[in-house]
């Protein structure tokens, strides 16, 4: 699979030849090479082929992420003679046997072949030569030093050094496209989850609040606990809030104990009579206490999560209806029942605290829950007014603190809200840490900016 199409907005012109490379300065690599033919980034005076010809390029063509030529509906001029259709990349010529292309009807109307090294002539199916271009003698060694730069820096964030030539207007837009490319990957794990629900909103909704109220420690506990409830036995003791926290804690195997105090025995008993009712199936994800805050102790989450379904009915009907996310912060804002005023865990007493969920809580839930799953409703179901809404909120919730988006505050790169973090986030996973720097907008601008 080849990496996505480069940024269309560089337009880079070609240098002298005495900044071209020689093929011993560094090796090339086909993507390398396919970025620098998409851009047109070489000597393109007196151009020709290996065999002499003159050759002058009108459109190097569509950049080809799907299956077949590198480059698709390309027009070239070789001898004054014009040719329409498609352009493929090799570094070695000799790649194309390699890749079996010779026999493959997809690369039956190659108009010419674009290397870095020409190790060999290529003839199509019927025994035609097929012209040739090499570049290794045509491209600016100073793009090849600054895509090592990039490429071999082991920091988290490759460019940090040179970051700061970036105009913010690049900044603006490729956060904007990061963001929406955020929210699609969480639509598709939401539309397997409505695939497993028939289509089923509230009960998936149900799943992914769980989720998050899990974090990142118990995030799979939780799902399973919630996958274990349906929303409709839920809905039924809306208002009961001993029987809520029983099906929550019991299913979490936190009501199995020999239990001292009276309230713990009382959610025991409740849970037994009702796991028989229901037929609850068992939970087999344990839940972790260690290493973490008490405030953010499996029995406190539970416990929240129980208050919130006890408040709230059809609770993702409501997000849909609200018309800021000033009122879906309302809806998240419950405290754990009176017994967690003076406990983190059964049977033993801590000084009174009531147990709200923080407000870092309540934005950790509107950013990963909330948003995604509205955002995902209004792509599904092809209602715009919906995803605008989800973006619009992320513009409207604070921004996030983690380790990655405090590196790139210190880069003093626009971090205000959680949109920007969200993009941010996007950025350092799926760009960053992957080194696709020729695919990110930031990395082909501070290419273009190098020169």
């Amino acid at each position: 699979m080849k990496e996505g199409q480069a940024s269309a907005f560089l337009n880079i012109s070609p240098y002298i030849s005495a900044h071209y490379l020689t093929p011993q300065l560094s090796p090339m690599t086909e993507r390398l090479l396919q970025f620098i033919w998409q851009m047109q980034y070489y000597n393109k005076t007196d151009l020709q082929t290996v065999s002499g010809d003159q050759l002058s390029i009108t459109y190097p063509g569509q950049f080809n992420t799907n299956q077949g030529p590198d480059f698709l509906e390309s027009i070239i001029s070789i001898n004054n003679t014009r040719w329409a259709g498609n352009i493929e990349l090799h570094v070695k010529a000799s790649d194309w046997k390699m890749h079996g292309h010779t026999d493959d009807q997809h690369y039956s109307n190659i108009i010419l072949h674009v290397v870095w090294e020409h190790d060999e002539d290529i003839y199509d199916k019927k025994g035609k030569p097929i012209p040739a271009l090499s570049l290794n003698d045509k491209v600016p060694k100073i793009l090849l030093q600054r895509y090592e730069e990039l490429i071999y820096n082991q920091k988290i964030i490759p460019c940090e050094n040179s970051i700061s030539v970036v105009p913010e207007i690049v900044w603006d837009s490729w956060k904007a496209r990061l963001l929406t490319e955020r929210l699609q990957r969480k639509t598709e794990t939401i539309a397997a989850y409505l695939k497993q629900t028939n289509s089923h909103w509230e009960e998936v909704f149900w799943w992914l609040i769980a989720r998050n109220f899990g974090n990142a420690v118990n995030s799979n506990a939780f799902e399973a606990i919630a996958r274990s409830i349906p929303v409709n036995i839920l809905a039924k003791h809306k208002g009961q809030i001993h029987q809520l926290e029983s099906f929550l804690l019991g299913q979490a195997g936190l009501l199995n104990s020999n239990f001292h105090e009276s309230y713990p025995k009382m959610l025991q008993k409740e849970f037994n009579f009702f796991k028989k009712k229901y037929n609850f199936p068992p939970v087999y994800e344990p839940v972790h206490f260690l290493r973490m805050r008490p405030g953010n102790f499996p029995t406190i989450r539970l416990a929240q999560l129980a208050m919130l379904i006890n408040n709230s009915l059809h609770l993702f009907s409501q997000v849909k209806a609200a018309p800021s996310v000033k009122e879906v912060e309302k809806y998240l804002q419950v405290t754990a029942n009176d017994y967690w005023h003076y406990h983190y865990k059964f049977d033993e007493t801590s000084a009174y605290r009531e147990k709200t969920l923080g407000k870092q809580m309540v934005n950790n839930i509107l950013i990963n829950t909330i948003t995604p799953i509205l955002f995902a409703y209004g792509y599904i179901h092809k209602e715009q007014v919906y995803k605008n809404k989800a973006i619009k909120w992320l513009e409207d919730i604070s921004s996030e603190n983690n380790n990655i988006t405090r590196q790139w505050k210190q880069l003093n790169i626009k971090n205000n809200t959680a949109a920007d973090t969200q993009s941010l986030i996007q950025l350092t996973k799926e760009y960053c840490l992957q080194k696709k720097c020729l695919s990110c907008a930031i990395g082909t601008a501070i290419l273009k900016r190098s020169f």
